[in-house]
């Protein structure tokens, strides 16, 4: 019986020794490469929600990786915030892989093994950088995600490997900008430890290097995050990436690296710091603006689904982003709420998104043509998802856009306001034109309006997990308040 202080460092180990284990049993039979990963997915996700149920009843808990203290070894610290985003983080990763089984066996038959391996280790990786209370650690486990990420997007083909290319030299660009940023504080201080340096970097606020440390940590956290104009890799590598790799990818990258953003703002250098000291609070606000307009305009010009929700994607960053640096209770409360429902709403979406790939073997619009008539239920919860990212209520995104308004009203940053309403109205013109599209427009096959059209869903291990995602989409707009008063005020620095 493993004992329960030993769940944090489980999340991680379990998923990473399972890696290599899925490859070498991927030599004797491929067929076992799925429920090895389910089985794998399964256990990090149990051991990642008794740890939440545990910091929910008695804070937060330290685990000293090898029993070695810190600052010297290296500790995992799960508190009411990364408590949260290991539970999303295992639990997409969990319901992507299990919708993945007829894409990877459609797209890749031989590489099965490969293909899982990957998978799990880039869990790995993003579990690894939300528990850790190391900054070098992190940066670790950074590249562990960027390098099985960049392997999963090039799977799909020539224009993936262009589109994974260009992501692996920006994405490098970003990880060497944190790592130099890194370096300057370690200099300053002599140590790695995130809360060893809370302590130690208040006495150098005045100093150049904290600064140009600060800032080359922020780039890039937002260079990983796609932050406008800094987003220029994603389309591309999203879109082309295989249905299975953007189905987790798409959920998780971007949203890691904003939870990764905030734990350096406040668990390294500070709420006073962040917000008093440096001088770009303002600005931050502004380039969140240009992100969501920027986001949803591209979008709008987009007749590639895939590529659709990729810039979506873009405008979403910016709610969080600009959410944290409104630098109040209600605009922070918002951001990472927003992480959790941005996360599950993704999902859905290309849980769809591989569903139509699958069927139709592409993704453009016309694609979608009459799948109202032959696919109701899969339609119906891609109905929600997409309900649920204009914001309509009681789904989960209404109410994450609802305190992120407040946060706006309450910083007087009223083009914030503005931006979150305008994206609103963007998304419900893209979302209601897919409508119009599934349900009046008759497939390719039908001849007319009134011809009869045969009903044919999506395979089960493909359709289910999509309509648990939309039902948990309910429930977690009807449960945000739970969710906000068990964690998420706990993660808003005191005094904001």
């Amino acid at each position: 019986m493993i004992a329960p202080e030993q769940y944090p460092v489980l999340i991680v180990t379990v998923p990473l020794l399972s890696a290599f284990l899925i490859n070498l049993i991927g030599m004797v039979d491929k067929r076992l490469c799925y429920p090895a990963s389910l089985l794998a997915l399964g256990a990090s996700l149990a051991a990642a929600l008794a740890v939440a149920a545990r910091v929910a009843a008695t804070g937060t808990i330290h685990y000293h990786v090898g029993n070695w203290p810190p600052p010297f070894g290296i500790e995992y610290v799960i508190d009411h915030l990364n408590a949260l985003v290991l539970v999303v983080v295992a639990g997409v990763a969990l319901v992507a892989a299990i919708a993945s089984k007829r894409s990877v066996e459609q797209d890749f038959p031989d590489k099965r093994a490969q293909f899982y391996t990957l998978f799990v280790l880039l869990t790995t990786g993003l579990l690894g950088m939300t528990i850790t209370g190391d900054a070098f650690n992190l940066y670790v486990l950074m590249e562990i995600s960027a390098l099985t990420n960049y392997s999963l997007i090039a799977m799909g083909g020539n224009r993936a490997l262009v589109g994974g290319f260009n992501y692996i030299i920006i994405g490098t660009i970003g990880a060497c900008f944190y790592l130099l940023g890194v370096g300057h504080l370690y200099i300053m201080t002599g140590s790695l430890n995130m809360a060893d340096l809370l302590q130690l970097l208040p006495a150098l606020f005045h100093t150049k290097a904290v600064l140009v440390g600060a800032i080359l940590m922020l780039l890039g956290a937002w260079i990983k995050m796609a932050f406008f104009p800094l987003h220029g890799w994603l389309p591309n590598a999203y879109t082309y990436a295989p249905s299975a790799t953007s189905t987790l990818v798409a959920p998780l990258m971007t949203k890691v690296s904003v939870y990764i953003m905030i734990r350096v703002l406040f668990s390294v250098f500070g709420a006073y710091y962040v917000f008093t000291v440096l001088p770009v609070k303002g600005l931050v606000v502004w380039l969140a603006v240009a992100a969501i307009v920027g986001g949803s305009i591209f979008a709008l010009a987009q007749q590639d689904f895939k590529r659709m929700l990729t810039y979506l994607i873009v405008a979403e960053v910016g709610y969080m982003v600009g959410g944290v640096w409104l630098a109040n209770q209600w605009g922070i409360t918002g951001a990472i709420l927003h992480i959790v429902n941005d996360a599950v709403m993704t999902l859905c979406l290309f849980l769809f998104c591989g569903i139509v790939v699958h069927k139709t073997r592409g993704h453009r619009l016309e694609n979608l043509r009459g799948l109202f008539r032959r696919m109701p239920v899969t339609m119906a919860a891609f109905a929600v998802g997409a309900l649920s990212m204009i914001g309509v209520p009681p789904t989960a995104g209404f109410f994450s856009k609802w305190y992120l308004i407040l946060g706006g009203i309450d910083a007087h940053q009223w083009g914030f306001v503005a931006a979150l309403l305008f994206s609103s109205l963007v998304n419900a013109v893209l979302f209601f034109r897919v409508f119009e599209i599934a349900y009046f427009e008759p497939a390719e096959e039908v001849h007319g309006h009134g011809a009869a059209v045969a009903i044919d869903e999506a395979p089960l291990s493909m359709l289910l997990p999509l309509v648990a995602v939309a039902i948990g989409l309910i429930v977690l707009g009807l449960y945000s308040t739970s969710l906000v008063s068990t964690f998420i005020q706990y993660a808003v620095p005191a005094g904001i």
